[in-house]
Formats: C-alpha cells, structure tokens, sequence
C-alpha cells in the first residue's frame, strides 16, 4: 500500500512513529508538507501536486496543525476526490477545529461538558460570569491550541477584566465552568476506528490548572470507568472522527467532555500505556483499503 502522512515537519514524534508502523507492516510511505501542494481542479481529473509530479496514494494520513486548517483541510478533500482514503475526514477535521461547532455538536448528542458560554463580544459580561455559576472561571480562545489562549479567573473582576481585554481586541472566546474537583487534570482517551487503543491521566504540574503535556504536565496510565469509556466513544462518533483524541474532566456528575482532538499526538500516550498505538493507526488503515 502506498500511503501519504500530511505532515510540515517530518522528525516529529508522531510522524516519525507512523512511520515506523507503516515500513514495518511492509508499506511504502512518505511524508508530504501539505502548504507545498497544489490543487489542480478539474472535471473529473482531480490532482494533488508536489514539486511537479502528481501525488498517488492508497491512504492519506492528515497530521494537520490548527494554523493551517483552511489549506490542510483542501488538500484532504481534494485527495477524497481522488477516491483516496482518509483516516481522518476532511468534513470531521473541519468540525473538530471550529471550537464552538464542536461543543454544540457534542451537546445534540447528550454529552455532559462543562457549562460553557459564547457571545458575540457582548457589553453584558457579569451575565456571561454568572451563566457559568461565576469565578473561578476559565476563559479560551477559539483558536487556541496545547493550552495557549486559556486563562483560570480566579475572581469576576479578574474574569470581567480578561473577557473585556479580549473583547477590546476582537478575540472571539468560550467562558466556561471551572471543574474544582478535576484539581488540574485530565484524562486523554485515544481512539481508533470506534475502539479505545489507549488512556492517560495528565496532571498539570504544581499550581498549573492546564494538564497539556507541552506545559510541563506529567501522564500516567488510568483505567477508564464504563461512563468515561462510552462518553469518549460517543464524542468521537459525534463528530465523525475515525482517529482522535478526547479529553474528559472527571467531576461529581459524572464525565465531562472538554474538547475533541483530530490530530493528537502519540508521544504522550505511547509513553504513558507503552502501546504500539502508530500500528494501531495503519491496521486501522489496512481495514479499509
């Protein structure tokens, strides 16, 4: 099989293990920087072009970065067209990506999530701090990613002051709930093709509230309880995503589902389970080409 990782940076972790689990299993692979594509579109001759030659694949892996969603996302579609296989759908990248889409997509399917408000830079922002049972409160970017563009609001002037700023510079953001008994961590539940292949608990490091590994947070294996497994289950069909990462709060009502991810990376996981979870990945592949 020929397969085609849409990657900017090959010596990533996770590229670099794709890799790995695709030359193993005998497949021939290569690592494509999708910003360097050009799409040719036409009648029924669809193209993806790479410094000159045309691209031809059995399967493609997108490892899109949220910057360039627009661009990335284009070229996963245009190879769909091409009647190539995708192990995460141009469609479901696009609605994970889009914060606010994917929580109202996750709410229609009954899923517990933190309480969350948007506005549309609203001059009432008490009621936003109150709609979410006041401070402390966390405030997020919409394009925020790895826990950039999150702020904890310790108090509703420190929240009250941080929406305004944001506001002042058009910034859209979430106000959301803060989940006390969570006491900084989270849990990562990886999925491939319907099935768990893997969960960690991350802990923020001390006096940090964000778990994200890139911030200095720790990981360890969890077994996960059958509420905690069929919530991450039921996210990821919500959203249509074949491979992804979802990130549950545990908190005195159960579960909450606190974002999807459709390009989570392996490093942390496969550290922490010691799982072969890039040959997870491929066979996953295999099954459908």
């Amino acid at each position: 099989m020929k397969i085609i990782i849409l990657s900017r940076n090959p010596h990533l972790y996770s590229t670099k293990r794709l890799i790995e689990a695709a030359k193993k299993r005998k497949h021939e692979i290569e690592v494509i920087d999708p910003l360097m594509c050009d799409i040719i579109i036409e009648k029924k001759n669809p193209k993806v072009i790479f410094k000159g030659r045309t691209l031809e694949a059995d399967a493609i892996i997108p490892r899109i970065g949220a910057s360039v969603t627009f661009y990335g996302t284009a070229v996963v579609r245009q190879f769909e067209m091409m009647k190539v296989f995708s192990a995460v759908e141009s469609q479901a990248l696009v609605r994970s990506r889009d914060k606010l889409r994917s929580l109202q997509v996750l709410s229609r399917a009954g899923l517990g999530m933190p309480k969350t408000v948007f506005s549309n830079y609203a001059k009432d922002v008490q009621s936003m701090i109150d709609y979410v049972g006041g401070a402390p409160l966390v405030i997020k970017l919409l394009e925020g990613t790895q826990g950039l563009g999150v702020v904890l609001a310790e108090t509703n002037n420190a929240a009250e002051s941080v929406i305004e700023a944001f506001n002042g510079l058009q910034a859209r953001v979430i106000v959301q709930e803060f989940i006390k008994e969570s006491k900084g961590a989270d849990i990562r539940v990886f999925i491939v093709d319907g099935t768990v292949v893997g969960a960690m608990k991350r802990q923020g490091k001390e006096g940090e509230f964000r778990s994200n590994l890139h911030r200095g947070g720790s990981a360890n294996i969890i077994e996960l309880t059958d509420d905690e497994e069929n919530a991450a289950l039921k996210a990821a069909k919500s959203l249509g995503l074949g491979i992804c990462g979802v990130d549950l709060l545990q908190s005195a009502r159960g579960p909450l589902v606190l974002e999807v991810n459709s390009s989570p990376g392996l490093e942390g996981i496969e550290t922490a389970t010691k799982k072969d979870i890039a040959s997870s990945i491929i066979r996953f592949i295999e099954r459908n080409v």
